[in-house]
């Protein structure tokens, strides 16, 4: 055993000395009392200066103080990273800190806990609160106590950037005295306000505690962006590079391209009024709330990146949402399944909505995300080299979505053609050509029946060019694409490449399926049309035989396909002169029988497809026609009134049928003499066109040709003749010096200066 020493000490040094000892020492320290300090006068702690250029916003800040100023009063500015909520603040709080001296203004920046901790203890240490220094002091409840007290006088807290829920709703600390969460040591006072600045919808109500206490920030009004424009990153961009840059030219470059956006966004100007430990470059500002939501809702992140690869308007959330596959499943099955597939899908749409990147239309199934959200989510998924797959999962979607061009489509191919016109800029990998390409020849289908001529050549001829490369010259899928890309050509009046394709196409159908196949008959019938375009009647007349001899034989004599063989046969005579072959011909020349036949399709067509369907529309034209060549005016222009009408509400009124079906009326009218009205459609007609077609195209010039006459049977012979005569020199120009038009309007002009 130890020996125990003890030792004594004099008067000089009192005490006991222990040789030896294993009992636990304590040590306890009294530091001196705190001096009483005197609480100073209300001031504004406003860690930025105010903006002497600040743009204002509406009526926001108007709104801020009504909300301020009630009794307890909570209020959130919720919008985008970089939208501005924070410049609101700052030029409300020093509003108020230059109307209201006796009020004390505090801001917090709330990224963090340690931030929020910090501002805490700037404000502790502001009002001079008894006991802050001490070791074990809580601050936040030390300064929840003194702004609960009414007699410290009136007070505004500004809590920016608060966008982290853990920060206010999670544990302050690991200490167990201290693990109240924040958002619980913010008073409910009636002498203070709380300004919160937030990209979170849900934690704003959470702070708050009403959705009424919540106000957008959203994009700037037109005029206000201009201002802003001249200022703030877009003025830093300028006035580092004058004289050398101005607005307009910031405009300009970006507008440029997505590579030009992306450079400008990059641009970090400095201070923006933001927290200095942030980066003030928008595009990295918005990447901050990506990087949040990706790590706490990997698959709202990815909902996110797929939006961003469609148009970022009308997104249809029947697209997006794969588990609606599996829903549709689950109710085929009919086993009492109940599963909630969607609910997944829902809180990611929530989510996004609740960070403001998205908005969601009235039906609840369109979504839209503001154009730089999208270059933004764009870049961040370069970042992560994620880009490309979203690209892929697009396409996929899409082409799986989109259907073939017939009528009762329509509805669905008007939805998704904005989305199409995206991916017809985008680069699929090897293994997405095929279904890329698909997409492609659907969408620009449409686009054709829909008079959209430019977006469908573009189409059809990056379908048609990937089916080759992919398929082969001689598939059936790229014969369709050649084909139906040369019908566009054909229609605006590009002959020549339409009659190559056309041969290449029926060629190679005579050669696979037979000179019989009404694969081959069609393409025929098609480059037929294209030669009696070009004015080569003799060749588009021996096709023309072909096809309706061909038909007969396989078909019948009332085949619709060999009718109209029949018909396109008898206009060629009729071009040739060749009067009484037409006659024999032409199903519209046995008026009786044709009116007949033509009545029991319309209304067949009716019954089965509605009045507004295409080939309804077209039965009518035909009915039309008969009646107008029996002389029965006034009949031909009720059908032909409605369907142009519906032509219009239907295709729009600039659709290339339209216009054919406005200038079938105007020739009704000239029947009847009613020359003003005719007169009034037929320049409508001809302006549509140069509008459309290009002031070249032959059919604008056959309508500068119908109003010449117009113009001649009103007695207006100098005008007649000058529109002819400008008729017939963009013929000769167009069409050459032996078209049967340019001959044709040559001769009216000898007749006509006669």
């Amino acid at each position: 055993m130890a020996q125990m020493l003890s030792a004594s000490f004099g008067p000089q040094n009192q005490g006991v000395q222990v040789g030896q000892s294993y009992a636990p020492i304590s040590v306890e320290f009294h530091l001196p009392p705190e001096q009483p300090e005197t609480t100073p006068a209300p001031f504004a702690h406003i860690p930025f200066s105010r903006d002497p250029d600040f743009v204002n916003r509406g009526n926001i800040l108007d709104q801020l103080h009504q909300r301020c100023s009630a009794p307890a009063g909570r209020v959130a500015l919720v919008g985008l990273g970089g939208v501005g909520k924070s410049q609101l603040a700052i030029e409300y709080t020093h509003r108020i800190a230059a109307g209201q001296p006796d009020t004390w203004v505090f801001w917090v920046h709330a990224g963090t806990q340690a931030r929020v901790e910090e501002g805490f203890r700037t404000i502790a240490d502001t009002v001079k609160l008894p006991g802050r220094n001490q070791p074990k002091a809580n601050i936040p409840q030390l300064v929840y106590g003194w702004l609960s007290n009414e007699r410290n006088g009136r007070w505004i807290m500004i809590l920016d950037s608060t966008d982290d829920r853990d920060v206010f709703c999670g544990p302050t600390s690991d200490d167990a005295r201290n693990r109240r969460p924040f958002a619980t040591y913010l008073p409910q006072s009636r002498n203070g306000s709380i300004i919160i600045t937030t990209r979170s919808k849900d934690l704003a109500f959470r702070l708050t505690g009403r959705y009424q206490s919540i106000i957008e920030v959203g994009p700037m009004a037109q005029t206000d962006a201009l201002t802003l424009l001249e200022k703030n990153q877009a003025a830093a961009h300028i006035q580092a590079r004058e004289p050398r840059s101005s607005p307009e030219k910031y405009l300009a470059e970006f507008r440029e391209s997505e590579r030009k956006k992306s450079k400008l966004l990059e641009h970090d100007a400095g201070d923006l009024r933001r927290d200095g430990g942030a980066s003030n470059a928008i595009l990295t500002t918005w990447h901050i709330s990506f990087d949040h939501i990706r790590s706490h809702r990997r698959s709202a992140a990815d909902l996110l990146s797929l939006m961003s690869v469609f148009d970022r308007q009308g997104i249809p959330g029947w697209v997006l949402n794969p588990s609606r596959i599996a829903k549709d499943a689950i109710q085929a099955r009919d086993d009492g399944a109940d599963d909630d597939v969607d609910g997944g899908f829902e809180d990611d749409v929530a989510m996004l909505r609740d960070y403001c990147l998205i908005v969601v239309d009235d039906t609840g199934d369109q979504f839209e995300m503001h154009g730089l959200v999208q270059l933004s989510t764009r870049k961040w998924l370069e970042s992560f080299g994620q880009l490309e797959t979203f690209k892929r999962q697009c396409i996929e979607r899409l082409a799986a979505s989109f259907p073939t061009r017939e009528y009762e489509n329509w509805a669905t191919c008007r939805s998704l053609f904005a989305h199409v016109q995206v991916v017809l800029g985008y680069r699929p990998s090897e293994e997405m050509i095929e279904t890329w390409a698909t997409l492609l020849y659907n969408g620009g289908g449409y686009a054709w029946l829909q008079g959209r001529y430019d977006v469908a050549q573009r189409m059809l001829g990056k379908a048609r060019k990937a089916r080759e490369k992919v398929l082969g010259e001689e598939d059936a899928a790229t014969l369709a694409s050649i084909s139906l890309f040369a019908m566009v050509l054909l229609d605006r009046g590009q002959w020549e490449e339409a009659e190559r394709l056309f041969v290449q196409v029926m060629e190679t159908c005579k050669a696979k399926l037979g000179a019989d196949h009404p694969n081959t008959l069609t393409v025929m019938s098609n480059l037929a049309s294209t030669y009696f375009n070009q004015g080569r009647l003799g060749e588009a007349e021996k096709l023309f035989v072909q096809v309706m001899v061909t038909s007969k034989t396989k078909l019948g004599a009332d085949h619709p396909d060999t009718l109209t063989s029949m018909g396109n046969l008898a206009s060629t005579y009729r071009n040739q002169g060749r009067w009484e072959d037409a006659e024999k011909l032409d199903v519209q020349g046995r008026w009786e029988e044709a009116e007949k036949l033509q009545v029991q399709v319309m209304k067949t067509f009716k019954t089965k497809f509605g009045v507004d369907h295409p080939d309804t529309l077209t039965s009518m034209v035909n009915l039309a026609a008969t009646l107008w060549n029996q002389g029965r005016w006034e009949e031909a222009e009720k059908l032909e009134v409605q369907v142009m009408e519906m032509h219009k509400t239907k295709l729009r009124a600039d659709h290339p049928d339209t216009p054919r079906r406005m200038g079938n009326l105007a020739l009704t009218y000239k029947k009847q003499g009613r020359w003003e009205e005719a007169e009034k459609l037929l320049v409508q007609v001809m302006e549509t066109r140069k509008m459309k077609l290009g002031a070249d195209h032959p059919d604008t010039l056959t309508s500068m040709a119908n109003l010449a006459f117009t113009w001649k049977d009103q007695g207006r012979h100098a005008d007649a003749l000058a529109l002819i005569e400008d008729c017939a020199q963009a013929r000769q120009r167009v069409l050459g010096q032996n078209h049967p038009d340019t001959l044709s309007s040559l001769a009216l002009i000898a007749e006509w200066s006669s």
